[in-house]
């Protein structure tokens, strides 16, 4: 079998991964081996964390519509399901920024949850 010469590929394979975990500390951000394992670990928090990200805006949409019910005299439970009845397709992204910037509107909602209760 014929020789096969590949550093050219090689050191820029390694570049790249060097690049992508450069100002880590120490060795992680110098050399190939501990920065092949700082980007894979890197790229694997990033993952896991975009997917944290949306759990957690989902339970701060939710604080935010619970204060905001309770203001109203509603428990969050409450108002969910008083919406449901009443058939409001709003969801609690929109309910929470609403809840947040424009209290009147939200307290024109919370009327039309409780009427249909």
């Amino acid at each position: 079998m014929t020789r096969v010469k590949g550093g050219t590929v090689t050191r820029r394979r390694h570049k790249k991964i060097i690049k992508m975990v450069k100002g880590q500390f120490g060795t992680r951000g110098r050399l190939f081996r501990r920065s092949n394992e700082a980007m894979l670990k890197s790229l694997w928090y990033a993952y896991r964390d975009r997917r944290n990200r949306r759990r957690e805006l989902r339970s701060l949409w939710i604080i935010r519509i619970n204060a905001a019910a309770r203001m109203h005299g509603m428990s969050y439970s409450r108002f969910m399901y008083a919406l449901k009845q009443a058939n409001v397709t709003l969801d609690r992204k929109s309910l929470a920024d609403i809840a947040a910037r424009d209290p009147e509107t939200f307290g024109k909602i919370v009327e039309v949850a409780q009427t249909a209760i």
